[in-house]
């Protein structure tokens, strides 16, 4: 049996996979079928949707919905309301759940306060995407994206100081 801390307005569905010391705050949502790893913490108002993966040490902050096919590596940082997609071409009277894109981030990548990443892409390990960024391609390791659409400008570290290196 998992061992985890979960405020009593917070919806856990049976069949949602939570690791243990993982803390789950107010108003959120795990959906049967996600997978968030140990010592994980989720902020007030998110959702955890069916399929969505969250690896050892996450942190994702407030108003974040990590939808089908998002796979978060360990110890990522998803920042207060950012998005991501999983169709390339909503629209409302068209079911495409069969055509969702999975998105990767990878190992320590930490994604900024309201920036929209499209599905489909990978962003690598340890990189950083700045507060607002638009991610519409994968990002390579330590990259630092900002922007909209987003571009690369640097290289961070694995602690995300920004490095004094030619692109």
């Amino acid at each position: 049996m998992s061992k985890y801390l979960a405020d009593p307005t917070a919806v856990i569905d049976p069949g949602a996979v939570i690791g243990d010391g993982t803390k789950i705050w107010h108003f959120t949502h795990i959906m049967q079928g996600a997978i968030v790893g140990e010592n994980c913490t989720i902020g007030q108002n998110v959702l955890i949707a069916s399929g969505a993966q969250l690896g050892v040490g996450v942190k994702v902050q407030n108003n974040v919905s990590v939808y089908t096919g998002v796979i978060c590596e360990d110890d990522v940082f998803l920042g207060p309301s950012c998005v991501f997609t999983n169709v390339i071409n909503p629209r409302s009277f068209i079911s495409r759940k069969d055509e969702f894109r999975p998105t990767r981030v990878k190992k320590g990548a930490s994604i900024g306060a309201n920036a929209t990443i499209i599905c489909g892409i990978t962003i690598g390990e340890y990189a950083m995407i700045g507060a607002g960024a638009v991610v519409t391609k994968d990002v390579p390791d330590y990259a630092l994206i900002v922007g909209n659409p987003g571009r690369q400008i640097g290289w961070v570290d694995k602690a995300g100081d920004s490095l004094e290196r030619e692109m």
